[in-house]
């Protein structure tokens, strides 16, 4: 494929250069021109599927950072042009859409949501000297590879799982904890780093079960639960499954309190699992939305009767991020951005200040504890704990 794109190349340039110096410029010249007054940025999410709730957050917040910067100016006096690939939450979409990234010539990426993808996809973009920002995908082995272009505006699981783990062990050790997952990178990694926090303060779990993505029916699940005697269900996985996972144990009379991550962190979670939403523990990251720093954003995305919730902010801070580093290296090439970002600079995000360590990762925890709960107008939704 890179032959055949080199070849085409090769033929434009050669018919380029049989025209006429003092003619008119082609079409070709044309779009040269247009290409270098800009940068190609990729955002790359599960735009469909069960999961593209997420990956609205992550175009959405991207696309509306990219427009703010377009406006005041750019990056080094050149526009943003963003090009959007969907996922499907899957690693071989995801590598593909890499490689299509890659053709058109991207520069700079935000994404993926799912670690199961952005893993795979971060050989892609390293290959073809693309830096990546991750908003979402919180699986450690992302930057623990020692890769140069590997970054993410969020937290890493064994930092979630902490927080979870210690919150069990310190608010529910009398409970009995049954502990399932969904057997992905991402899922099964959450499960394992607050299983082994807890277990570090002594709580063992009754239950620890895996199930399949894409599964409907759990009865022989919550049968499981329910014969263990499970207080809570800590779940690692996604808002799909989970929020089916919590309706059936409802609809079956189990009353154990769920326990989530941020892979719920969409008011579609309550939509799929109904009244029994309400009372779900999660983990996120202290609420991006109620920092100063946002308001200006949050007031752009009421006009478009969008609710940034989740990563949509810490999208659009990834192009913020890639817009500073870029001004600090005074280069839009990935590899001085990537030593800027590298080097302990301090980057100012509507998600607050964020500086990287070696490896790729932010310098702050940022993970707290939400409930979800019954608003005034009858909604659930989460609401980080006090």
């Amino acid at each position: 494929m890179r032959q055949l794109f080199f070849a085409g190349v090769m033929l434009a340039t050669a018919v380029g250069l049989a025209a006429c110096d003092n003619g008119p410029k082609s079409g070709g010249d044309a779009g040269k021109e247009a290409a270098a007054e800009t940068i190609t940025i990729g955002i790359s999410g599960p735009l469909t599927g069960p999961n593209a709730a997420f990956g609205a957050q992550l175009k959405n917040g991207g696309d509306q950072a990219a427009q703010d910067i377009n406006e005041a100016g750019g990056i080094l006096g050149k526009k943003i042009k963003v090009i959007f690939g969907d996922d499907v939450s899957d690693p071989k979409q995801g590598v593909s859409v890499a490689n299509s990234f890659a053709g058109e010539g991207a520069k700079f990426v935000v994404g993926n949501f799912n670690s199961g993808v952005s893993i795979p996809a971060s050989d892609v973009y390293a290959e073809n000297g693309i830096l990546q920002i991750t908003p979402a995908s919180t699986n450690p082995t992302f930057t623990e590879r020692g890769m140069w272009n590997v970054f993410r505006t969020c937290g890493r699981d064994d930092q979630q799982g902490t927080v979870a783990g210690n919150y069990i062990a310190d608010n529910l050790k009398d409970k009995k904890i049954a502990i399932v997952h969904d057997k992905t990178t991402y899922g099964k990694g959450l499960a394992d780093e607050t299983k082994k926090a807890m277990n570090a303060k002594g709580v063992t779990e009754v239950l620890y079960e895996g199930i399949n993505t894409g599964e409907k029916d759990f009865s022989a699940l919550i049968s499981k639960i329910k014969e263990a005697g499970a207080d809570v269900v800590y779940w690692g996985g996604l808002h799909t499954e989970g929020g089916l996972i919590l309706r059936q144990m409802r609809d079956a009379g189990v009353t154990a309190t769920l326990m989530g991550a941020d892979g719920i962190a969409t008011d579609e979670f309550a939509s799929v699992a109904g009244p029994g939403a309400e009372g779900t523990l999660m983990t996120f990251a202290p609420d991006p939305q109620k920092r100063p720093e946002a308001k200006a954003v949050l007031d752009k995305f009421a006009k478009r009767n969008f609710k940034p919730e989740a990563y949509t902010l810490y999208s659009y801070a990834a192009m913020q991020i890639i817009k500073q580093a870029a001004e600090k290296a005074n280069s839009l090439d990935p590899k001085k951005v990537a030593e800027v970002m590298h080097s302990g600079e301090v980057f100012k995000t509507v998600i607050g200040d964020i500086s990287y360590d070696k490896k790729g990762d932010i310098t702050r925890l940022d993970y707290t504890m939400y409930t979800w709960k019954k608003q005034p107008d009858g909604k659930i939704t989460y609401v980080q704990n006090e």
